[in-house]
């Protein structure tokens, strides 16, 4: 090689910045998670603190927001590197903006890990007269807040079971997901809407004097609903899960993504995504109602074309 072009390759390599995502390297990425008392910041607390145990260099700065449909805009702001999206609000997105992974993928917002598979319940209190779906009908029903993937989850599922969520029932929407459990509890809202087994509202409710039970749509309308959204899956909820709940529950639920920013570093997502992998006992013992998030189970949960390159890579290895 001339002298010339040895000195150029030198100074390119001085002036290229580091690799940004290096074990012992301190790597920053920034997370929107949700409104206070809801599952996304109890997720986001509980991610940030396994990958502590395993990566301690590698940092997630949590940012509070009012859910999925704000993290979707963050993310193609470039505002935050991460957000939590739940399914159904994540599979629209996603749908929308054609392949990750070909032409454009700097562009696309991406799937960089699971979350959790989240099943989709009503809660109401145990010794009320709320039994079923169908009566609902005409009381006041806490869907929860506006920007919530779990809100438009809940419209899904009542609409499948042929109950207007607009105009058959009276619906709530929250400004705090962490307000549901006391809404309940003093009769404003006849039932709660939520997802997922470590719900902290879900936990809430059963854990009050009183107890809680749990309502999943009706058999018959279970069909309806998968057909209607297909980011959702048939789920069970089996019996002794929540305090009191004596026989098992069949629902429907999707699972929630953290997403990642169009353009977010490869570098970064494969220490991200290996960090996850070998965080999954300490993600158990901190969230021990919820399976620990693994990285294998987007293979059957989304699209391969969905998923950030390094994700993939990773799944393909």
């Amino acid at each position: 090689m001339r002298p010339w072009l040895i000195a150029a390759a030198c100074c390119l390599a001085l002036l290229a910045p580091p690799p940004a995502a290096r074990a012992g390297e301190p790597l920053h990425l920034v997370l929107a998670t949700a409104t206070p008392g809801g599952g996304f910041p109890a997720y986001g607390a509980a991610l940030a603190a396994a990958l502590r145990e395993v990566d301690p260099d590698l940092v997630l700065d949590l940012r509070a927001s009012k859910g999925s449909t704000e993290n979707l805009v963050l993310l193609r702001e470039g505002a935050v590197d991460l957000g939590l999206v739940q399914g159904e609000y994540a599979y629209e997105a996603l749908a929308g903006q054609g392949n990750g992974q070909g032409r454009g993928a700097s562009l696309s917002i991406t799937v960089v890990a699971p979350v959790y598979a989240a099943p989709g319940l009503f809660v109401v209190p145990a010794d009320g007269p709320v039994r079923s779906l169908d009566d609902l009908r005409g009381r006041p029903v806490a869907l929860g807040t506006r920007s919530s993937g779990l809100t438009a989850m809940g419209r899904t599922v009542l609409r499948g079971a042929r109950i207007d969520p607009e105009r058959d029932i009276a619906p709530i929407l929250l400004d705090h997901a962490g307000d549901g459990p006391a809404m309940l509890r003093n009769g404003r809202a006849a039932a709660l809407f939520g997802g997922g087994t470590g719900w902290p509202g879900f936990r809430a409710a059963a854990e009050a004097p009183g107890g809680a039970r749990f309502l999943g749509p009706p058999a018959s309308a279970i069909a309806a609903i998968l057909a209607a959204s297909p980011s959702l899956r048939r789920m069970t909820v089996p019996a002794g899960t929540f305090p009191g709940q004596a026989e098992a529950v069949e629902t429907v639920g999707s699972w929630s993504f953290v997403l990642g920013k169009p353009g977010l570093d490869p570098a970064a997502v494969t220490r991200l995504v290996a960090a996850i992998d070998r965080a999954k006992p300490a993600l158990a013992r901190l969230l021990p109602h919820e399976r620990p998030s693994d990285p294998r189970d987007l293979a059957a949960a989304v699209p391969a074309e969905w998923l950030h390159p390094a994700t993939a890579a990773f799944l393909r290895d």
